[in-house]
């Protein structure tokens, strides 16, 4: 019977298309769910920039100067970093269809070696997702491309650089996880004082804000593809409604009011109001919050679907929103009642009940886009190394990028009800979002600009333009929003910091623990000279002994020899690695390798994921384990070489799909089921073992090419070591500080990283196991 494997994605896998195409019902069907995942959050800004613009740092006079200032500063920011910065170049960087801080870092460990985990190896250049095509070869390393390449390359402190940038982009996503949701909430449900009395909205605001928060949180569990039908619907009447009632804003209070698109208004607008007007930037700058959400969000969509929803839909109403807040402010410069400005006041009082009950809806549709990015990126960071190992549940068999952590999201949910409750207004916790979103941008576009030198090949002028004019813009906000670090924006910068420890500690620890792995690692003499049966009594069935190890033999194999005399017939050496690449094809899946002579039947076998991979059951996992096991030995079989190899050089490894990949190849069978399909359609020749009183394993080898008897026996072994059983040897190891160390080693090894190990999840592939033929072997590394 052939294994099969789900689909996980709704685009099939075809040799010549690199990038996922889907057809225009699939695009339009994912614009449409993107509105409530990755837009909500955009949509929602019209609540809160006005009001936190015009907070305290200037007030509009009679002239209409500042009100269109601000709305050109609006309008301009909206037009370049959105959509001439995001949509037209950023979204194109995606790394196979992933987006998001670390794919830009994946991309720049491709084609340039600046990884600080190292284990990567050559076979790991030919995986069909390792390299984007379209660029010309003549175009590759050239001029000061090839010497920036190289200097990167040559330099450690540069890789800790580039890693630390990625990292502080990340922390601060993860901030804005925590801000995003609080500001869209809390502005939302301020609404409450214009309907409810001026001496009770204040006891309202923060426990239904609260209220909201555990509620939005709570659905996450439930999945994107759900969430995306079910948000949807909300962000677009949210659209349609604040486009409506600027379109009515504007012809009933200003017709003229687009002469504020004009760029000269922000001359006017800085030169009238001065440090006042610069401070009052951090507001402003609150117009694209979520847009970094459109590349973080990208692999739960596509770059098509995500353009289309926002240059025709969200873009033009959030236009129009601003156009007729103006209008609107334009003719009322004293507001009523003392409150202060925002977007309440510019709807008529009739409609205000029904678009309150809208902007609660749209508030929480809004603080989707952030939660569902942090989940992706926190993925993509725990798969290379760089996160603490998280529970991931995939709540799409579909959609393989749409995920779901448990430990982050009630983290974040924490928080972002620690900050509500502990602020309390709009003012500080606008500061603290303006920063965290400002500095994912810059982050951003300092990688993109390396992107377009070392994975584009273009020129490094075009790189520096880039850099200069978006880093420009960005860094005026920045520094705006850093001005006011004592009203809030330190919020941002303390979470970011814890984060950033945490994942620096983790990056260490593991680093530092594969380097010992490296350097006390068995020589392959020590093997051989052990003889066949390795000086120990083998046993019936499989030992499979996992490693991190893609080359030699670990200390751990050694240490178990030292203290158990006996183990089985068939060693497997088991690396299970991710590579910085989003997927990696089940045709590509492992690498099969032997380690010493035929007669030791010891192999070693390297699974290979991407960050975005969803690994397989413990049964299906298994099956395509061996099988690739018994492919590799009929291809060694099926050589006219004999068979014969360099024992004294590195093993030599073969590339072999997963069962369900590979038609003319192994397949195994349990003796209950039906060949009587599969034998009509292929020639297959039955490889069966002896009668024992268990339950029987058959390979299924085709008839061509034909083996040798020597390949033959060896597959029997196999299949009858299968038979017996499958044993897990793990290895446990407590990573400590060597002796002499200096006392911040010791510090983050000893105690940081320590309990950073004690309370993660261990290893995806290892939770499959069963645990009733699991081994830990615990070891202490002295790093």
């Amino acid at each position: 019977m052939l294994l099969s494997r789900p689909v996980m994605d709704i685009e099939s896998w075809s040799p010549d298309n690199p990038i996922k195409r889907e057809s225009w019902s699939t695009v339009l069907t994912l614009a449409y769910q993107s509105l409530g995942v990755v837009y909500g959050d955009l949509s929602t800004s019209p609540l809160f920039v006005f009001r936190s613009t015009f907070a305290e740092d200037i007030q509009h006079s009679e002239s209409n100067e500042e009100i269109y200032g601000v709305l050109s500063f609006v309008f301009w920011t909206l037009t370049l970093i959105p959509l001439l910065k995001y949509v037209f170049i950023v979204l194109r960087a995606d790394d196979n269809g992933e987006g998001g801080t670390f794919a830009l870092y994946s991309l720049l460990c491709r084609h340039a070696r600046v990884s600080t985990l190292p284990n990567g190896q050559v076979a790991d250049e030919d995986l069909y997702e390792y390299k984007r095509d379209g660029i010309s070869p003549a175009n590759r390393g050239l001029g000061l491309g090839l010497s920036l390449r190289s200097t990167l390359e040559k330099h450690r402190l540069l890789q800790i650089m580039l890693l630390a940038l990625a990292l502080i982009g990340t922390c601060m996503v993860i901030g804005d996880g925590v801000l995003t949701p609080a500001i869209s909430v809390f502005s939302a449900v301020s609404g409450l004082e214009l309907v409810v009395s001026k001496h009770h909205h204040q006891y309202i605001e923060v426990p239904v804000a609260c209220i909201i928060l555990v509620f939005l949180f709570y659905l996450q569990h439930y999945g994107t593809h759900r969430i995306g039908f079910l948000f949807a619907p909300v962000v677009i009447a949210w659209l349609f409604c604040i486009s409506a009632i600027g379109v009515y804003n504007i012809f009933h209070w200003n017709p003229h009011v687009y002469q504020a698109l004009s760029p000269y208004y922000m001359y006017k607008f800085l030169k009238k109001t001065q440090t006042g007007g610069w401070k009052s930037l951090g507001g402003i700058l609150l117009c694209i919050t979520g847009s970094e959400a459109m590349f973080a969000d990208l692999g739960h969509f596509s770059q098509m679907s995500i353009k289309i929803a926002f240059t025709f839909v969200v873009y033009p109403s959030l236009i129009l929103a601003y156009m007729g807040q103006a209008a609107y402010l334009s003719k009322h410069h004293i507001i009523e009642s003392g409150y202060h400005i925002g977007f309440y006041e510019s709807v008529p009082e009739k409609i205000r009940w029904p678009v309150l009950a809208i902007a609660i809806l749209a508030a929480v549709v809004g603080s989707q886009s952030i939660i569902t990015g942090t989940f992706s990126i926190i993925k993509q960071c725990s798969a290379l190394g760089c996160f603490p190992r998280v529970r991931i549940i995939h709540t799409s068999s579909k959609i393989c990028g749409q995920i779901y952590i448990p430990e982050i999201n009630w983290t974040l949910m924490l928080l972002c009800l620690a900050v509500t409750v502990g602020f309390r207004d709009t003012k500080h916790i606008s500061n603290a979002s303006g920063l965290a979103v400002i500095t994912v941008m810059l982050v951003t576009t300092c990688l993109m600009s390396l992107v377009i030198v070392l994975c584009w090949h273009r020129s490094v002028i075009l790189a520096v333009c880039f850099i200069l004019f978006f880093g420009s813009i960005e860094a005026l906000y920045f520094s705006a929003s850093l001005i006011k670090f004592l009203d809030g924006a330190w919020v941002p910068v303390a979470l970011s910091f814890i984060f950033l420890i945490i994942m620096y500690v983790w990056h260490y620890g593991t680093l530092k623990k594969y380097e010992f792995d490296v350097q006390n690692k068995v020589p392959i003499n020590w093997l051989l000279s052990l003889g066949p049966n390795l000086g120990i009594v083998r046993v019936q069935g499989i030992g499979l002994i996992h490693t991190e190890l893609v080359s030699g033999i670990p200390a751990i194999f050694s240490h178990f020899l030292t203290n158990l005399p006996a183990f089985h017939n068939v060693l497997v050496f088991l690396c299970v690695k991710y590579v910085p690449v989003p997927h990696v094809r089940p045709e590509e899946r492992f690498l099969v390798g032997r380690i010493g002579p035929k007669d030791y039947r010891v192999y070693r076998c390297i699974a290979r994921y991407g960050y975005r991979d969803i690994q397989m059951d413990d049964v299906m996992f298994e099956n395509d384990l061996v099988c690739s096991i018994a492919e590799f030995i009929r291809s060694e079989g099926s050589e006219c070489n004999g068979g014969q190899e360099d024992l004294e050089n590195e093993e030599r490894m073969t590339v072999i799909g997963t069962t369900s990949t590979n038609s003319k190849g192994i397949r195994m069978c349990n003796d209950d089921e039906d060949l009587s399909e599969e034998t009509s359609t292929t020639k297959l020749k039955e490889i069966s073992s002896p009668e024992v009183p268990r339950k029987r394993v058959r390979f299924l080898v085709p008839e061509s090419p034909q083996i040798n008897v020597t390949a033959r026996t060896e597959l029997q072994e196999l299949m009858e070591a299968r038979e017996a059983g499958m044993a897990f040897i793990l290895g446990h190891c407590y990573v400590k500080a060597k002796m002499g160390s200096s006392l911040i080693k010791r510090i983050v090894i000893n105690t940081c990283y320590d309990f950073l190990r004690r309370n993660s999840r261990g290893p995806a592939h290892a939770l499959c196991f069963p645990r009733a033929s699991t081994l830990e072997v615990g070891m202490v590394y002295h790093v």
